[in-house]
């Protein structure tokens, strides 16, 4: 058989290696926090700069954000979106790019994102000189992913609301996936993270003396029916075949040791896949909250609703395959949904078509690297394959001759 041939964009990708890597472990090495991604930002808007044939915006939406666009005029639209925050976890890797920022760390992969996306400027940059597409890429470099503001809002919708994605007909990204090694990929069809709900509760009664329980009403035994109840609502009311999950992380009651308190205060998450599961957790956790009445205490309940499920397009997540296909026949690919975590570019899938995919880039060293971890880490030769394949996707879809616009309106916003 004859040799294969390796992928023209891949034999770029490759050459930009070591640029790559490089560009991952600056970002590694000086992580900055949601809404703070000042000199992150400034280093990826220079390097930006430097491209032929790049129009380099700062500020849409967020200080912190950069968008840059590579255009041939009349034709369709693809965002590629990267995230660029780290998270307030100490380090505790012992590489010489470890962070320096104490206290902060790039625990999710967002370095190796934003690196990634740099890299697949200018693989797009070079083919767009090479050959004639029709057609616009625009790189959105997104801050603020982790974490919300005193709005309850991460950076995405901010972007989504000053237009960032206006006009465009379909939206790409990927994440890094440290439960598979480099050469697998996992691709899902429809909801694959989840609607990210906190919920903040009060539980009162009378409170009173230690000592004396039958003058009052005690709202800590109250939480004890209510945790039984809360803690059987996706048991006994979500389809088994639905995914949902409530969980407490917060209870603070009381004063001291003799004093029955005279509320309870309770917080925690509520994530799920579809519309309607989300709607039913809250009903029923209301009426989880309810049975104090009968005990004679009464109640509040918060609801604030996060980032909304990725919902990833079938079409799209296509792209992403017949990509894989044909630069990386090889790659290993695994089709179930990512889990009950939160992402935040489900804002933009929830406008406009979109998808993401999870790269696998597993350390070699046979430890477990977990995501939002002290010890996280990738494997830096999944950024080049990552860099390829969604350049490559990219092209595809700007050669796809169905690609009218789907966005016709162009008006892609937050209701």
């Amino acid at each position: 058989m004859p040799e294969r041939k390796e992928h023209p964009i891949v034999i770029q990708a490759n050459e930009l290696s070591e640029k790559i890597i490089s560009w991952r472990r600056l970002f590694h090495q000086h992580p900055e926090l949601s809404f703070h991604e000042f000199g992150t930002s400034k280093f990826v808007a220079d390097t930006l700069k430097k491209i032929d044939g790049l129009k380099v915006e700062t500020g849409i939406g967020v200080e912190t954000s950069v968008v840059a666009t590579l255009t041939s005029g009349e034709g369709p639209v693809i965002a590629i979106r990267a995230d660029m925050d780290a998270l307030p976890i100490k380090e505790e890797n012992t590489h010489y790019y470890k962070s320096v920022n104490e206290g902060v760390m790039h625990a999710c992969g967002h370095d190796a994102h934003t690196a990634i996306l740099l890299g697949a400027a200018h693989l797009l940059a070079d083919q767009f000189k090479k050959e004639e597409y029709k057609g616009t890429v625009k790189f959105i470099f997104q801050p603020a992913e982790e974490s919300t503001d005193e709005k309850g809002l991460s950076g995405s919708p901010y972007m989504v609301q000053a237009g960032a994605y206006d006009h465009v007909d379909a939206a790409i990204a990927l994440h890094m996936c440290p439960w598979l090694p480099v050469g697998a990929a996992q691709v899902n069809d429809g909801f694959s993270m989840a609607n990210v709900d906190v919920f903040t509760a009060k539980i009162f009664g009378t409170g009173g003396h230690g000592a004396y329980p039958e003058l009052g009403t005690d709202p800590i035994w109250m939480l004890g029916v209510v945790m039984q109840a809360l803690h059987g609502i996706v048991a006994r009311k979500i389809p088994a075949l639905d995914a949902g999950v409530i969980s407490i992380g917060q209870i603070h009651a009381g004063t001291a040791s003799n004093i029955i308190p005279n509320e309870v205060n309770i917080s925690g998450t509520i994530r799920s896949y579809t519309p309607e599961v989300r709607d039913l957790l809250s009903s029923e956790l209301n009426k989880a909250l309810s049975v104090v009445e009968s005990l004679g205490g009464s109640y509040t309940l918060d609801v604030e609703r996060g980032e909304p499920a990725l919902n990833n397009d079938a079409r799209v997540n296509n792209f992403f395959l017949k990509s894989i296909e044909e630069m990386y026949p090889e790659c290993r690919i695994v089709r179930r949904p990512f889990g009950m975590g939160g992402e935040d570019f489900g804002y933009v899938t929830q406008k406009i078509p979109g998808a993401l995919f999870f790269l696998g880039s597993g350390t070699a060293d046979g430890i477990q690297r977990d995501l939002h971890t002290p010890i996280f880490d990738i494997n830096e030769n999944s950024l080049t394959m990552g860099a390829a394949i969604l350049a490559q996707t990219a092209v595809h879809f700007l050669k796809d001759k169905s690609n009218s616009p789907v966005n016709k309106e162009g008006n892609a916003h937050v209701s």
